[in-house]
């Protein structure tokens, strides 16, 4: 049998085994677990460990390694489990060992490594929610980077969020949706309440960093053009649309905001986040009694219609003013609840003051510096930009105004 063939584990350890590891290790490319422990292996770890990627469990503890880790390791992206510790091993702790989305335990103790030990969760953490923590992740077979929302069982009301966002996402399928792979209810190794979501990874994060790059410290290049902008409104519009429209039951979001859209590798917007979210029952039109309903304002203060605030039931057209607050929004860089909405200011009372004429005044500076339009000396180019500022924004604030 040769190498290559095996498969799953291999087990050699606690068999008194002495001098290097063989450079042929690299070639055990399907191996999942392989255990060296408590050998007498010495000199150095060969580079070529890197080419095991689906290597799941990798225990090389207690034995006499030396040298520095090598760099390969990245290359492992299947590994759940890596136990160096009891080694002679010296130099710096790799910092890309928190690249490796899977890997849950590190042991590099009783070593003369130099440096601190990544926080593996933390390394994958993307945000923090109401309900819970999203971390991003890859399937066992390597070909797909997930997001995983994992609920805080302990939170009031994370239950029936996962709930509702369960039965709003088992009901859709659009392409301007996010697509959620599969969910969990269960019981993890500790005997507590297990509950998470796995989405489709969205290259491109949220509108909301796009919008507000300056908020987010790795990202302050980023910069959408006017068309991409227009694009963006008509993916959220007709996700919306498919929402109230082509769903039956038809759902009402009831927290749609730039933070709740995401984009994908060729920016195309997905409304995502239905935690909050309400299914209309098919006969009735009532609210669907497995669907989320907490007592109190439903969704994210700036966009949350004002009838909400008056103690009306949900309906579309709360989703449909969130929406004309998001357009607004998407065309002029202001945040809803910016410092300068005071005093019986708002967002939209501060778009319709600059309608027409002072369009440009009000329009996010982003646009403008990315598709050179102030550098530009083309009249008829600025014209027309001003004219499709004009109409969106205004579009919105009719929204809002309904």
């Amino acid at each position: 049998m040769e190498l290559p063939s095996i498969s799953m584990f291999l087990d050699l350890s606690n068999n008194m085994l002495e001098g290097p590891l063989p450079l042929e290790v690299g070639s055990l490319v399907y191996l999942r677990q392989l255990f060296l422990s408590g050998n007498n292996l010495s000199g150095e770890i060969p580079d070529t460990i890197g080419n095991c990627r689906v290597m799941e469990l990798l225990l090389m503890d207690g034995n006499s390694f030396q040298g520095s880790i090598p760099a390969t390791f990245k290359n492992m992206a299947g590994l759940t489990v890596l136990n160096l510790m009891d080694n002679k091993l010296n130099g710096s702790i790799p910092g890309n060992f928190a690249t490796l989305t899977n890997l849950q335990e590190l042991y590099l103790g009783h070593n003369n490594l130099s440096g601190t030990i990544p926080d593996l969760l933390e390394a994958n953490v993307l945000g923090n929610g109401r309900y819970g923590t999203v971390y991003k992740g890859t399937l066992e077979n390597q070909a797909i980077v997930v997001v995983v929302k994992v609920f805080n069982v302990q939170q009031l009301g994370s239950y029936k969020s996962f709930q509702a966002e369960c039965e709003a996402l088992r009901r859709v399928r659009h392409q301007c949706l996010r697509k959620i792979i599969t969910c969990c209810s269960s019981i993890n190794h500790q005997g507590q309440d297990f509950r998470a979501l796995v989405f489709e990874f969205m290259a491109n994060g949220s509108l909301d960093g796009w919008i507000h790059p300056n908020l987010d410290g790795q990202n302050g290049h980023r910069a959408l053009s006017l068309s991409q902008r227009m694009d963006i409104a008509v993916d959220i519009v007709d996700a919306l649309d498919y929402l109230h429209n082509g769903c039956q039951p038809l759902i009402i979001h009831c927290d749609l905001k730039p933070s709740n859209i995401l984009l994908n590798q060729e920016m195309r917007a997905c409304v995502g986040d239905f935690g909050i979210a309400r299914v209309l029952d098919e006969t009735t039109s009532k609210q669907h009694i497995n669907s989320s309903s907490t007592i109190g304002i439903r969704g994210s203060i700036g966009y949350i219609a004002p009838k909400y605030g008056e103690g009306l039931a949900v309906s579309t057209s709360g989703d449909v003013f969130s929406l004309g607050i998001t357009l607004i929004e998407m065309f002029t860089g202001k945040n809803p609840i910016d410092d300068i909405f005071r005093d019986g200011i708002s967002l939209h009372y501060y778009a319709e003051a600059a309608l027409p004429d002072k369009i440009m005044e009000i329009a996010n500076s982003n646009i403008s510096l990315h598709d050179g339009i102030n550098n530009s000396n083309d009249t008829r180019h600025i014209t027309k930009t001003k004219e499709c500022l004009s109409a969106v924004i205004q579009l919105g604030a009719e929204i809002v105004n309904e």
